[in-house]
């Protein structure tokens, strides 16, 4: 089922399909999430989740269908998108604040604006600086803003990361595994920082704002899926493609898309509340025995409207 005329959809792909020559990697996608939403993609090994990502962010086109951002086709990245991998990227000889600050100087300024309009440029550069120092106390950074990547833990540039990100502004933040490869204690205090990002969303719809934060994270984690976000993708190459009448597998497509349970960002973690949610996402999507219909777990939208109906 399709979002209502209502939702406010950010990002949304039409048939996407993809292929490496005669690599089948996606089969029509079509998802479309709306404007705050938090949603985790989970799937095996080689179901094409950093294909998706790039399929978004614009760096690889898809072969077949298109991505909508706002309603208009990528064709190409741009500041609409932003995205933090597993490994992040900093420059070495600049601090926290000068790398956040960074992405806006380029955004907004020429090497000629900031030669020829010296006096203008460093008011802007004093705004820069102002907007990298209160991302970098949101992400819980306020004593390390001068502090050097080489001077700080892989936690704390992972933090820096996604302060570079949220400084721009996107309309869609993608996480490509960006805890993976932290300590357990590091890797829940972020979730807990995307949490309160949760929080944020919450507080503007409250007053009536359009929520910020739109993310889309790819995880391995089936825990961290459902603790972090308020919505799970199952990608998966193992599905009855042969029910859909093909001889063999065209390529991964999402078989699994349903709500995940809310939680605050101070309360302790208790899995037990998602464990079967867990597990049915477990056989539906990682089990390459009696593969499902695509079709059978896929109904977030109508579960929402169906509840929705329920409370009216």
């Amino acid at each position: 089922m399709n979002p209502p005329d209502c939702s406010d959809i950010v990002i949304r792909l039409d048939g996407l399909s993809h292929w490496f020559g005669t690599n089948r990697v996606l089969h029509n996608l079509n998802l479309s999430i709306e404007r705050g939403q938090m949603v985790a993609v989970v799937g095996p090994s080689g179901c094409g989740k950093s294909t998706l990502l790039r399929a978004i962010l614009g760096t690889h086109p898809p072969n077949a269908g298109s991505v909508l951002m706002d309603g208009k086709v990528v064709t190409s990245p741009g500041f609409d998108r932003g995205i933090v991998y597993q490994r992040y990227s900093l420059y070495e000889f600049m601090t926290a604040c000068e790398n956040v600050a960074f992405g806006l100087m380029l955004r907004h300024t020429t090497i000629p604006f900031r030669v020829f309009k010296w006096g203008t440029w460093r008011k802007m550069k004093k705004d820069h600086i102002r907007q990298a120092e209160e991302l970098l106390v949101k992400v819980g950074l306020g004593n390390a803003m001068n502090k050097y990547p080489a001077e700080m833990s892989g936690g704390m540039c992972q933090r820096v990361a996604i302060a570079q990100a949220l400084v721009m502004r996107p309309k869609l933040l993608l996480l490509d595994e960006p805890f993976g490869a932290l300590d357990e204690a590091t890797r829940e205090d972020l979730q807990r920082m995307v949490l309160n990002l949760y929080q944020e969303n919450t507080r503007a719809k409250i007053e009536g704002k359009p929520p910020p934060h739109t993310i889309l994270l790819v995880t391995h984690e089936l825990n961290e899926a459902l603790y972090v976000c308020d919505r799970v993708l199952g990608l998966s190459q193992y599905w009855n493609y042969q029910g859909a009448g093909h001889d063999s597998c065209p390529g991964a497509t999402i078989v699994y898309d349903r709500a995940a349970p809310t939680f605050e960002p101070n309360t302790p973690r208790e899995f037990e509340q998602f464990v079967a949610q867990r597990d049915e996402i477990r056989n539906i999507v990682f089990e390459p025995e009696n593969p499902p219909d695509p079709e059978t777990h896929r109904d977030f939208w109508t579960r929402r409207q169906t509840a929705g109906s329920v409370n009216v």
